[in-house]
């Protein structure tokens, strides 16, 4: 079975129009060709359907594109091109039509988009799931540096290898389909959980150094960069790009100021400002993964799997609470001066 050519397509549109424009003066017979037309449409959906590969080959990251990945693109290509031809002819020669024909018309179009948004799925899956790997990665590198060097300003070894796979992501694989609106759509819900990903991890880096801060700012910079081959502006990942703009002054400030900082609990979640300053605290104050003995990864996943705010400065307080009791245990009586703050700004999102 071969994939629809564009000029089988163009046969299936002239057909279509014409019996549009016989019906236009008969309502009965208008929504039957409008049922008609219908049909033709989720009947190629079908025939497209059979033809996608959904095997490994088709989400594969690793290779340049297989066979299955470029059949999937040239699939979706063609679906692409009849919806469009469709939602014109829609648009033109269905005017005089009434709601109900307009409505059946419109469905088998949205099944079109179905069909298309589930056969790129596999392959974004897994663009996602290898950006979330290399993002991980950060946290084999070394940010305790206390003075910056003449490297500090350059980003760091996990981003370039970022950069490096988002921009083989474009050409090997996102270039093979010929609708670029659709696909980029289809690509910013990734990018912002990259985005978002990316700032939660770095706020659970730990220790981070005066020099660990400078490439950790270049790599904020960077990492719009690296995101901008797969979207027309990085801007339009709305509040993701928001957060990764805010985020990053807070590097530099002093604990009183990242606190007072509108952003906190507006666009940077409270949970994600307490994980950052842990890492300016002494290593007695130890992580909410830390006090519950749970690995790093462990613990990212429960903060993905765990998306409310309460849940997750509901585990924050755990933390600073096993902080009080171990100082109390040892006889003391004073605190990091971090703590007030951090408990502060805690309850404030808490109430909140």
């Amino acid at each position: 079975m071969s994939i629809p050519s564009n000029e089988e397509i163009n046969g299936v549109i002239s057909t279509i129009s014409s019996e549009l424009q016989l019906a236009s003066f008969d309502s009965k017979m208008a929504f039957a060709v409008s049922k008609n037309v219908s049909k033709t449409i989720k009947m190629f959906a079908v025939k497209c359907e059979q033809l996608l590969s959904t095997d490994g080959e088709a989400s594969q990251v690793i290779e340049p594109a297989t066979a299955g990945q470029t059949r999937n693109a040239a699939v979706v290509n063609s679906l692409y091109y009849l919806h469009m031809a469709i939602d014109k002819l829609k648009n033109n020669s269905m005017q005089g039509y009434d709601a109900k024909c307009l409505a059946v018309v419109s469905e088998s179009l949205e099944a079109l988009t179905t069909l298309m948004r589930n056969a790129v799925q596999p392959l974004l899956s897994s663009i996602n799931d290898s950006m979330e790997a290399i993002i991980l990665t950060m946290h084999q590198e070394d940010f305790s540096s206390a003075t910056a060097h003449s490297d500090s300003q350059q980003c760091s070894l996990y981003m370039k290898e970022l950069q490096g796979f988002l921009a083989r992501v474009q050409s090997e694989y996102l270039s093979l389909f010929e609708c670029t609106d659709f696909i980029l759509e289809c690509v910013q819900p990734y990018l912002c959980n990259g985005l978002e990903l990316f700032v939660r991890h770095s706020s659970l880096l730990r220790p981070v150094g005066d020099g660990g801060k400078m490439r950790l700012a270049a790599d904020f910079a960077q990492m719009e960069l690296a995101v901008h081959p797969l979207c027309k502006r990085v801007g339009d990942l709305g509040r993701s790009y928001k957060l990764l703009r805010a985020f990053r002054p807070l590097l530099f400030q002093s604990v009183e100021n990242i606190v007072q900082s509108h952003a906190v609990g507006d666009v940077i979640p409270i949970s994600t400002v307490l994980h950052y300053l842990f890492g300016r605290a002494p290593e007695e104050l130890r992580s909410p993964h830390q006090v519950a003995n749970w690995s790093l990864s462990r613990y990212t996943h429960w903060l993905e799997t765990h998306p409310s705010e309460t849940d997750r400065l509901v585990l924050i307080k755990g933390a600073l609470e096993a902080y009080v009791k171990s100082v109390s245990a040892k006889g003391g009586t004073e605190y990091s001066t971090v703590y007030p703050i951090m408990l502060e700004l805690l309850n404030k999102g808490l109430k909140e």
